[in-house]
């Protein structure tokens, strides 16, 4: 116990030690202690050192600590590890691990500051390194951005190369052996006479040896998975039915519990009645939370119909509680005083607007709802002296710190259990859910207590996408674009979201711009200039966040440009494209899509480009317009994330991505009336139907320098490809959306 003591606070630490009778691996990349989360409850006779791999009797586990919300996160993460280790990924036993500062994200922090991901400066560098550090000393135990594979990649590598090192040196230990004429196979070490000893049998063995730091990552010729089409080690589980999410989660003892509050965000409950409640079947009780009521029952369906028949007061909003007021909001916040950024200024746009003939256009995007599948669930039980927690969330650390600021207890002792997620697209960014069912627990202790919203509670205390404006002037000058002004104002999601972990929004709000002051085109006078709207409903990060509605602005206003110059718009994009990887991804799917061919009468192809999160993304849309209006025939798309580890899973998310981005363009939106959510469920929030899911065809590039996430950055380009696409087969020019506000699809 004290060997593994100070093993643990020794830098720079690559280690081993005995839980159980086994052994568990893992990395420490810094020269700063680390804190174990597997020391502070250990049995009579464990020792523990961190944090990815464990080997006991039972077998293996990878720790996986990023969480999945169904973009393959943790299978990804286990074939990492799996492709040191040299073992079968589908033979281990995959857990989310605890809320931990060890399991930092270094790379997410990245993206909240202005520097484009093309610049490779000093002064970039810095500023990623300050990311890096600033995630270590938080403890940003956090999954979103696209960052998990950008932050893992290394890290988990090396944790499966220590665990192989070190299980190797056992063996020499065992055999007598030299590390020459040894090496592994599919979780066993292999003796020159083609013996197998299994990793299993030398763990005991390998808890005693100090454990192996000079290892070398295998060559990517030697790779087995990565690369290769992977096989999802959740994808038979999700075949059959058997993946348990946190809406399945089941304890002996369970009550079932929902809750009700304030429609009106941010309004009060004022009183309520819950005579008629209390008498129903199977009711146990209804408490009262903060700002509204919880139902306490013996299965869920009988607490949804009790907490409909509570008769509550509803006390008024207190924000802009009219769709038509909050654009008002926005459209007042382009001024000198509510400037927030303007990190792209080149040229001098004043001078090129003088006197000239200038292009404008204003476009908007509204509150767009995150409706995962799964609404948001959680099971938690409270005692004395612990409260654990069961749930899907991306957020663990801030969970533990929120909740421990709710109920008093000191964090240690709250134990978030992280599970399968069915869906996210941001929404498990928040903790507002738990923090209600926590509430429940505090006055039920010592019951375990699973808590389901409705779904028409889900959508209508939903923390939305922002709604935004952008106005556009740009001036065509010798038959090319000269002169692009973009000024786009948008409430702030930083300061939102932070707000409710805790935590201060310091400087200019990125994402108000991202997708538009950070794309790689040379136009001699170019401005893109943030303005922040003073906060309305709480917002919060949507799939892709301010690229989600950026990349429609930006890219629509291109179009337009070229159009009003008379110029191919996929010939301007390539020569004013100075980055190389852009550049190719351009290029690439104008070559799949045939730009420029003939598609035949009523028929049109759109373009659009957008580079999130470091992956430039281009895509071309087919449409056909229709009697009944416009069809989309086929999508088309090239993305560049440095290099794909995954073929099968790349093309799921990008196919995924553009569906997700088409569907929300062509009908989404979220409008309030009193500060109430008028969308309450799907039927009113109609993503796109199967029968109109077009044909879609990705290329992955690898050409980029630096290895990216692909979860997001398909969805910015798909609406103003739709949109100019339309365009293109109507002559109509859309600048809103949902598009269907203006067309109509079949």
């Amino acid at each position: 116990m004290g060997r593994v003591k100070t093993i643990a606070r020794r830098s720079f630490l690559i280690g081993s030690a005995a839980i159980a009778g086994g052994v568990a691996f893992g990395t420490y990349l810094y020269k700063r202690d680390g804190t174990n989360p597997l020391l502070a409850d250990l049995k009579m006779g464990e020792t523990a050192i961190t944090p990815y791999v464990k080997i006991d009797a039972q077998g293996i586990t990878l720790i996986t600590p990023r969480a999945d919300v169904g973009q393959g996160a943790w299978s990804m993460q286990a074939h990492l590890i799996a492709e040191e280790l040299d073992i079968d990924p589908a033979t281990a036993t995959l857990i989310s691990g605890p809320a931990s500062a060890i399991y930092y994200n270094g790379v997410v922090g990245a993206e909240s500051m202005p520097i484009a991901a093309t610049s490779d400066t000093l002064l970039a560098r810095t500023g990623r390194g300050a990311a890096d550090v600033m995630g270590k000393l938080m403890g940003l135990h956090i999954t979103g951005g696209s960052s998990t594979v950008p932050d893992l990649y290394d890290r988990l590598r090396m944790a499966g190369a220590v665990a192989r090192e070190t299980l190797i040196r056992a063996a020499m230990q065992q055999t007598g052996l030299p590390r020459n004429q040894l090496k592994t196979e599919n979780g066993c070490v292999v003796l020159p006479d083609g013996l197998k000893i299994e990793y299993l049998d030398l763990a005991v063995l390998a808890a005693d040896i100090e454990p192996v730091q000079d290892v070398t990552l295998r060559d990517p010729s030697q790779w087995r998975y990565l690369t290769k089409p992977q096989k999802r080690t959740d994808i038979v589980a999700k075949s059959t039915g058997t993946q348990i999410y946190g809406i399945d989660m089941v304890m002996d003892g369970m009550v079932y519990a929902t809750t009700r509050t304030n429609p009106a965000l941010g309004g009060e409950l004022v009183g309520f009645d819950a005579e008629d409640a209390r008498k129903m079947r199977g009711v146990q009780a209804v408490l009262p939370i903060n700002g509204g009521v919880a139902v306490v029952a013996d299965n869920t369906w009988r607490a949804f119909q009790a907490a409909q028949a509570v008769t509550c007061d509803w006390g008024p909003s207190p924000y802009i509680g009219d769709t038509a007021d909050q654009f008002a909001a926005v459209a007042a916040s382009f001024s000198d005083d509510h400037q927030d950024s303007q990190f792209k200024d080149d040229g001098d746009v004043v001078a090129a607007l003088e006197g000239a003939d200038v292009i404008e256009a204003e476009y908007r995007i509204p509150y767009l709802a995150h409706a995962p599948l799964e609404p948001m669930s959680v099971v938690v039980k409270m005692t004395e002296t612990r409260l654990d927690i069961w749930t899907g969330t991306q957020i663990p650390r801030f969970v533990q710190a929120n909740m421990a600021k709710l109920t008093g207890m000191d964090a240690d002792n709250i134990h978030v259990h992280v599970l399968m997620s069915g869906g996210s697209f941001g929404r498990r960014l928040e903790d507002d859910y738990i923090g209600q069912a926590v509430e429940i627990a505090m006055q039920l202790p010592d019951t375990p207590i699973k808590m389901i919203w409705q779904r028409e509670e889900d959508f209508t205390h939903d923390f939305p996408r922002p709604l935004a404006m952008a106005r556009a002037k740009g001036i065509i000058k010798n038959g090319a674009v000269d002169a692009f002004d973009l000024a786009i104002a948008a409430p702030s999601v930083a300061e939102s979201s932070l707000a409710r972990l805790g935590q201060p929004a310091i400087g200019p709000d990125v994402a108000i711009v991202a997708g538009a002051w950070d794309q790689p085109f040379d136009i001699p006078n170019y401005r893109v200039t943030g303005f922040r709207t003073p906060a309305m409903v709480p917002i919060s990060s949507w799939r892709s966040v301010g690229a989600s509605g950026n990349g429609f602005m930006h890219e629509s206003f291109m179009d337009e440009m070229c159009h009003a110059a008379g110029v191919d718009p996929l010939a301007e994009r390539l020569r004013l494209c100075w980055h190389d990887p852009s550049r190719k991804v351009l290029e690439a799917v104008g070559e799949m899509s045939g730009w420029g061919s003939d598609l035949g009468p009523n028929r049109g192809r759109g373009l659009a480009f957008t580079l999130a999160f470091g992956v430039p993304v281009a895509e071309v849309i087919e449409v056909t317009n229709t009697d009944d209006g416009i069809r989309i025939d086929k999508v088309f798309v090239a993305a560049d994330v440095g290099r794909v580890l995954d073929p099968v899973n790349f093309e799921a998310q990008v196919q995924g991505g553009v569906i997700f981005g088409l569907g929300h363009a062509m009908n989404c939106e979220l409008t309030y009336k009193d500060g109430v959510a008028q969308q309450e469920n799907f039927h009113a929030y109609e993503g796109m139907r199967l029968y109109q899911t077009p044909e879609i065809i990705v290329r992955g590039l690898e050409n980029g320098e630096k290895l990216r996430g692909i979860g997001e950055p398909a969805v910015p380009p798909a609406a103003p490809a739709l949109a100019n696409a339309i365009f293109a087969a109507t002559g109509k020019r859309i600048r809103e959306l949902p598009l269907s506000k203006s067309i109509d699809f079949v």
